[in-house]
């Protein structure tokens, strides 16, 4: 049996249609590498279970009951995954320009590099921020406030980051996450007391801690179409899931004290994420 060079993990809800584009492109665009593909459907009930099991039969999918979380469902295909990388794929994505052989030869290229994202696109074509630094306190204390609607969080956002150049970065985005087996196999699986959002950037945090990179490469680029399943949750709970794994995030890597006025500011946060749900829905 060969060995298997990428093994890519999707975590799906409700996303039938969107995931089915990224699997016809992730197999259209892949030639050179070994491959596996695992999807993780968290309860959908749209159909999504049948698509795959019908159109993709050399797909390993994982069907769960209840909908256990961003961080659960990635572990469940984290103990499965056989390949030398793995590949965090959101299910709204469209893999072109060989990206995924693409970025196998550049983790080759590069052992010192833990974690890897590559250029994202919008559907228009047009470059998709998507490096960041760790979340500061004032940085996430301004955004809990929402001044970041009226001030630039430039440096959180890194905002003047060349996306025509390679480099090292404290995280990239989600959407498109490779992880060296070698950083697994030292910090482990991810921390499923995160049930949405953070989970990544604690694992960057995690990797970086043990020594091993994260780096933003242009050498692939992607199509992201943006968070759909994000879109079909209520704006007040995401609000609410967002809130309490950035606290979890701040509590974990950060000083007591901080995760305490964090806490203790939680509430008013949330109120304000209401009033500018009713004002503003898009821009919560």
């Amino acid at each position: 049996m060969k060995e298997i060079d990428l093994t890519v993990i999707i975590v799906g809800w409700k996303v039938k249609d969107s995931l089915k584009n990224c699997l016809v492109s992730i197999f259209q665009e892949t030639s050179k590498i070994n491959l596996e593909v695992i999807v993780v459907d968290n309860a959908s009930c749209d159909e999504t279970v049948e698509m795959v099991a019908e159109d993709f039969p050399k797909v390993a999918l994982i069907s769960n009951l209840h909908n256990r979380g961003f961080a659960r469902a990635v572990n469940q295909g984290l103990k499965q995954a056989r390949g030398r990388y793995v590949l965090l794929l959101n299910p709204d994505t469209i893999i072109v320009d060989q990206a995924l052989d693409r970025m196998a030869a550049f983790m080759d290229s590069r052992p010192e590099a833990g974690i890897a994202g590559c250029r994202l696109l919008n559907g228009d074509k047009s470059l998709q921020p998507s490096v960041r630094k760790f979340p500061s306190f004032w940085g996430q204390l301004a955004m809990m406030f929402k001044l970041h609607h009226l001030i630039k969080l430039n440096s959180y956002l890194m905002t003047g980051f060349n996306y025509q150049k390679e480099g090292e970065v404290d995280q990239v985005m989600g959407a498109f996450f490779m992880i060296n087996r070698k950083v697994m196999e030292t910090i482990g699986l991810f921390d499923e007391q995160y049930h949405l959002w953070f989970e990544e950037v604690d694992y960057c945090f995690r990797a970086k801690k043990h020594g091993f990179k994260v780096i933003y490469t242009p050498q692939a680029q992607i199509i992201h179409l943006g968070g759909q399943s994000f879109a079909q949750t209520y704006r007040i709970k995401s609000q609410w899931n967002f809130s309490k794994s950035r606290l979890r995030y701040i509590k974990k890597n950060q000083s007591f004290w901080l995760f305490l006025i964090i806490l203790i500011l939680m509430p008013i946060s949330l109120l304000l994420s209401f009033l500018f749900s009713l004002i503003s829905p898009k821009n919560v």
